[in-house]
């Protein structure tokens, strides 16, 4: 379904959305805060092995939901900055880094990712995060890489980690058949009650709207603004049950035929140039 309102309605419908579901995902097994509290990796294996070492470095994290993931890279020995545009996330993000000591290596700003640059500032860091299920709630992809591209130090690197964009067009059953158009760029509004973290939750605020971009718009945005693509690689796995048909493996999911795989994910890094 397509909505006839302007991005900026859409985005606050999505905020609306994405506040409603941070107790959810707080108490959920899926998050599982307490495992996390207790020492458990919440980054993917693959994830850390890219980026490799950030001991010591300045690592942003856009769209950072409820700082897992940001508060994992701290864990990890970086100095980290996560930013959301749900206060009710970032408040929860900010809670978290207190009960596992690691609010002295970070910091949590609510804010519109377009601002992250004024709000966390110009060329202060080393890497920029982006992790899973981000870039399809941005409706404007090229004004997103001018923000990271601000925020990288010389010699900064940009890592993403993302749902790959055919995923966005395959049937929810099997992932298999082309059910969307995989070049719209139109917004897509759509009724979600519940969340992935709990589909049997009693939910209000129900409409979201995503933006599809595809995985040249992704790459072109990115080489647009003067970043120097260092790799991109499609993985056959994903952290949730996009389709019916996938089954789980070690807390990811993949195609049961190993004959038959599309690419469920992707990963991106890119460089910002030496002075």
């Amino acid at each position: 379904m397509n909505h006839g309102g302007s991005d900026t309605e859409l985005v606050e419908d999505n905020r609306r959305h994405w506040d409603e579901r941070v107790p959810l995902h707080t108490a959920s097994s899926f998050y599982d805060l307490d495992g996390f509290r207790a020492g458990d990796e919440a980054l993917d294996r693959f994830q850390l092995d890219e980026l490799g070492d950030v001991t010591d470095l300045d690592l942003a994290h856009l769209q950072c939901h409820i700082g897992l993931d940001t508060l994992g890279w701290a864990r990890h020995g970086a100095r980290v900055a996560g930013l959301d545009f749900s206060a009710p996330a970032i408040r929860t993000a900010t809670d978290l880094a207190v009960d596992t000591g690691l609010d002295q290596r970070s910091r949590f700003v609510a804010a519109d990712v377009y601002d992250a640059v004024e709000e966390l500032g110009a060329g202060a860091f080393d890497v920029v995060y982006t992790g899973s299920g981000a870039l399809m709630w941005l409706p404007d992809i090229d004004r997103w890489a001018r923000t990271v591209a601000g925020l990288l130090r010389p010699g900064g690197r940009l890592y993403l980690a993302e749902f790959h964009p055919l995923t966005d067009v395959l049937d929810d059953e099997h992932g298999a058949t082309v059910a969307r158009d995989y070049f719209t760029r139109d917004a897509r509004t759509y009724d979600a009650p519940g969340s992935y973290a709990d589909w049997e939750a009693a939910t209000t605020y129900n409409t979201a709207t995503e933006w599809h971009h595809t995985l040249g718009d992704v790459i072109s945005a990115i080489a647009a603004v003067g970043l120097r693509i260092e790799f991109v690689r499609e993985h056959d796995t994903i952290p949730f049950q996009r389709y019916a048909a996938l089954t789980v493996d070690d807390a990811h999911f993949r195609y049961p035929d190993r004959a038959a795989r599309l690419p469920l994910m992707y990963s991106l890094a890119a460089s910002a140039p030496a002075r």
